[in-house]
């Protein structure tokens, strides 16, 4: 099985390895995250573990009688856009791993063909569009996060004095990172991809032709 690895020495081929390598940070930030909320006062205490796709439903109450309690409510739906990201994240794996066999098995036809880098470089937009829309959809989502999981007490004489804390969010945070750096990245390769289409290549004969 011949391979051209000679394109890994052009922008365009190290340019899909670093796609690859960031849509994998990406979505394994988010999906590989776990946490757990802890709350308590002096009636009490509780936990409720969360992780992707961050649909959180937690209703506790904690009390010593009917008349002594602390309700603890914890509701919100981040799913869709935690979904959306990772879902871009995935297909754009995917989306490099096949553009890099056509690169290093099919790079002849690639090049005489005039329609696959056209193909490749609308297909490039697309998913810096997507990357853009969906840091931007989950940067949002994650802002939401930490606000609803910090727990809702209730104004009852019974909880002055509680508590409710949350764990470090340090991981998500970078995962919305990673997500504006493959936005960055899939903008700076359009480029190189346009420079293998035949609107490239066209204007550059013209130019010749007409000196």
């Amino acid at each position: 099985m011949d391979l051209n690895l000679s394109v890994f020495q052009e922008p365009r081929g190290v340019m899909r390895v670093l796609h690859l390598i960031f849509s994998i940070c990406a979505f394994a930030t988010i999906t590989g995250y776990s946490g757990i909320i802890k709350y308590g006062c002096a009636l009490g205490s509780g936990s409720k573990s969360f992780s992707y796709p961050f649909e959180i439903v937690v209703t506790d109450s904690l009390n010593s009688s009917e008349t002594t309690k602390c309700n603890i409510s914890i509701l919100g739906d981040f799913s869709s856009d935690a979904k959306f990201f990772v879902s871009t994240g995935v297909l754009a794996m995917l989306y490099t791993l096949a553009i890099i066999l056509v690169y290093t098995k099919f790079d002849e036809i690639y090049k005489s063909n005039t329609k696959l880098p056209l193909y490749d470089f609308l297909i490039t937009v697309l998913f810096g569009v997507l990357w853009l829309s969906s840091s931007a959809a989950w940067a949002n989502g994650l802002t939401g996060l930490k606000t609803e999981t910090n727990p809702h007490l209730d104004d009852d004489t019974a909880c002055k004095g509680c508590t409710a804390t949350s764990n470090n969010f340090s991981t998500l945070n970078i995962s919305v990172i990673f997500g504006f750096l493959n936005f960055f990245l899939w903008a700076s390769d359009l480029w190189f991809v346009y420079k293998e289409t035949s609107w490239f290549l066209g204007n550059q004969r013209q130019g010749v032709d007409g000196v």
